[in-house]
């Protein structure tokens, strides 16, 4: 009797084992089931949940103080509230030969010219850059220096769209500026007009500036609605001269293919409908984007987001839509814009499958041997942007070709491109002018390379360029082109292609620093 029921007590413990052992395999299973589904349905609470601004890095609060600054150094004009000592009123009869005021704008690099195109840009950025982190940058007491250039750059275009089918793209000729070595200041050489219009249509130029006023106008929503609302009659106007009178600007003004040579118009198209759509919420624009997405978004082929392709960042901006309206979940257009979103994603991040190859050793993203630095900070800005898009909306991991990675990951990848750029490199050199102990000094950039008292016409200033002393005035803030991919740098005048600032450059970096600036933001609705 007593062996009986000894070998039944055994039994039942060995059901019970096989049981918790069952249980256990679950639970296991279950686990790894919910890490491989797409991060789409990633409901998990587990990770972390951003709030307010949270405390402040003072390493990147400063980098983004110096880096609007560089707006200051740029603006043409009757400068308001100057405090750039070495800068002074210039350009202030720019658009004169066509009855117009274009004094304000900013030049576009280290030279006199203002390129539409590239400014339309950079102003499209900086809006995005405020409205996404407008919190972060008033808690460093930054927004409303972001605020003024932005207005400078949107006042300029409001001036250059004098009607519905009426563009100018540029001010200045670069065949007679660029032989030239003077301050903005005492420039004497013609400066003189390029417009678009019905019969020369500029697709890339029309779109790009109304993309810029689109963004822009939700920036000035609140502060200042009858500039905003102006913004957005300029916005509609120009999206639809864009893409009723289409044509390539490059080819149509080929004067800018030097300079700033477009590869195709159906990026801005995208890019301006989609914002568009974030300022007004009007269906039309959503069914531009969905319509046209087969025909200009490149489905599935991550690209570089720049002053010429605007499609990684019309990815991520549409992306925005679907983390944060529930109602546009069941898009199958948006969808494949964030699907293509991801994929830039997993390129950026270092241990993906599919992560790029354009990298240094030390991590950074280079592309190209000509301004080096514009994909490295854009990309870091995306990566830091769609971090914040899923933390936000509670979902903590996303999925490269089965491989799990957090969305914290990204936001370190931003941090690894940023911290490089501020001078953690194997240079020990900050590209950010005026940013750490070792900077460049020599960048190339006229008004910079000129003491503010000398008087010069367009050639004896080659003095100062040839000098082999630094430049007088320091050009705080200045992003310049950066390293080549074998990590090397040369500090000269005369190296145009790692050596000269440009503002749109700053102002994916002011987007990026922004983003970093406190260790924690929950973004918001941009409406």
């Amino acid at each position: 009797m007593g062996e009986k029921s000894k070998s039944r007590g055994c039994f039942g413990w060995f059901i019970a084992l096989i049981v918790l052992a069952a249980v256990i395999l679950a639970v296991v299973y279950m686990v790894k089931s919910k890490m491989n589904k797409s991060d789409d349905n990633d409901d998990d609470e587990a990770g972390p949940v951003p709030g307010p601004p949270g405390a402040i890095d003072k390493k990147y609060a400063d980098a983004l103080k110096l880096a609007l600054q560089f707006f200051d150094i740029q603006k043409s004009g009757k400068l308001v509230n100057n405090t750039i000592p070495w800068r002074g009123d210039s350009g202030l009869k720019d658009g004169s030969e066509a009855n117009l005021d274009l004094s304000k704008g900013l030049y576009d690099a280290g030279d006199h010219i203002k390129f539409g195109f590239p400014m339309a840009f950079t102003a499209t950025v900086l809006s995005w850059s405020i409205l996404e982190y407008a919190d972060q940058m008033d808690a460093v007491n930054l927004l409303d220096p972001a605020k003024d250039s932005l207005k400078w750059t949107t006042d300029y275009f409001i001036k250059a769209h004098p009607s519905d089918n009426v563009l100018y793209i540029q001010v200045g000729d670069p065949e007679v500026d660029h032989p030239c070595w003077e301050r903005p200041e005492t420039m004497k050489g013609k400066r003189p007009v390029i417009k678009i219009d019905a019969d020369t249509p500029g697709t890339e130029v029309a779109a790009e500036t109304a993309a810029a006023m689109a963004s822009a106008s939700l920036v000035f929503k609140d502060s200042d609605p009858q500039y905003s609302a102006t913004l957005l009659k300029h916005a509609r106007q120009l999206f639809e001269f864009a893409d009723s009178k289409r044509g390539l600007y490059s080819v149509n003004v080929p004067e800018v293919q030097k300079f700033y040579n477009s590869t195709g118009y159906g990026d801005e198209l995208l890019w301006a409908a989609s914002w568009l759509y974030h300022a007004t919420e009007e269906k039309t624009y959503l069914d531009y984007v969905s319509k046209h997405g087969n025909e200009f978004a490149r489905f599935g082929n991550p690209t570089w987001f720049s002053w010429d392709d605007k499609l990684a960042g019309t990815q991520v901006l549409l992306s925005r839509l679907l983390f944060f309206k529930k109602d546009l979940s069941g898009s199958k257009a948006l969808a494949s814009y964030r699907g293509t979103a991801k994929a830039v994603m997993c390129g950026l991040l270092p241990k993906s499958p599919t992560a790029t190859t354009s990298r240094s050793n030390s991590g950074l993203v280079l592309v190209s041997d000509w301004n080096p630095l514009q994909q490295s900070v854009s990309a870091a800005f995306l990566a830091s942007l769609f971090s914040d898009y899923m933390l936000t909306s509670r979902i903590h991991k996303i999925s490269c070709n089965g491989k799990i990675f957090k969305a914290t990951e990204l936001r370190d990848f931003a941090k690894s491109q940023a911290d490089y750029i501020l001078g953690k490199n194997s240079m020990g050199m900050s590209f950010v002018v005026g940013y750490g102990d070792k900077y460049p000094e020599f960048i190339h950039h006229r008004g910079a390379s000129i003491p503010a008292d000398a008087t010069t016409g367009c050639l004896d200033g080659f003095k100062y360029f040839n000098s082999t002393k630094p430049n007088p005035n320091i050009a705080y803030g200045a992003l310049v082109g950066g390293p080549y991919l074998n990590e090397t740098f040369s500090d000269s005048r005369e190296n145009v292609r790692q050596n000269e600032p440009t503002t749109y450059n700053n102002a994916l970096l002011v987007g990026l620093l922004s983003s970093l600036v406190t260790t924690s933001s929950a973004l918001q609705s941009l409406k």
